[in-house]
């Protein structure tokens, strides 16, 4: 966004607006790439687990090790490094991230991203393109692959 609108001579206050929506809706959009790795298998095309399995530290996990007791971190960050190859093990981790409230918490902060995407928009005028723009703000939280 930031790009074409400098390439297209806009004011420095609009390409930055437009920098910050392209980094909010990013964000937005890795936490919900995030969150598929916790549901159920082929949805997307997508193996549940994959990100247990490279190793990612994803917000949902991040979220729940803050919370979880010393031995429950060792165990879990154990299984990461580890066991990340073992499906019982992986579905031990994602369901230790469930119970803790790790998709509830990233669901949260995905949709204040989305918000504060949809108030960065609220400074433009009326167009196809806010349009445009918004659409793509609402396809990247309803998204389902």
């Amino acid at each position: 966004c930031a790009a074409g609108a400098a390439s297209a001579g806009a004011e420095s206050e609009i390409i930055t607006n437009l920098h910050s929506f392209g980094e909010l809706i990013g964000i937005a959009f890795q936490i919900k790439d995030d969150l598929f790795d916790y549901g159920p298998s082929g949805i997307i095309g997508k193996p549940t687990g994959i990100d247990i399995k490279e190793s990612k530290m994803t917000l949902p996990l991040i979220y729940a090790l803050s919370k979880a007791s010393r031995s429950d971190k060792r165990r879990v960050v154990n299984i990461i490094r580890n066991y990340n190859t073992d499906d019982k093990k992986v579905n031990e981790v994602i369901h230790f991230v469930k119970e803790a409230g790790g998709l509830e918490y990233a669901k949260v902060r995905m949709n204040q991203y989305q918000s504060k995407a949809f108030t960065m928009l609220e400074s433009f005028p009326d167009s196809t393109y806010k349009k445009s723009l918004k659409q793509l703000v609402h396809f990247t939280i309803e998204r389902n692959h």
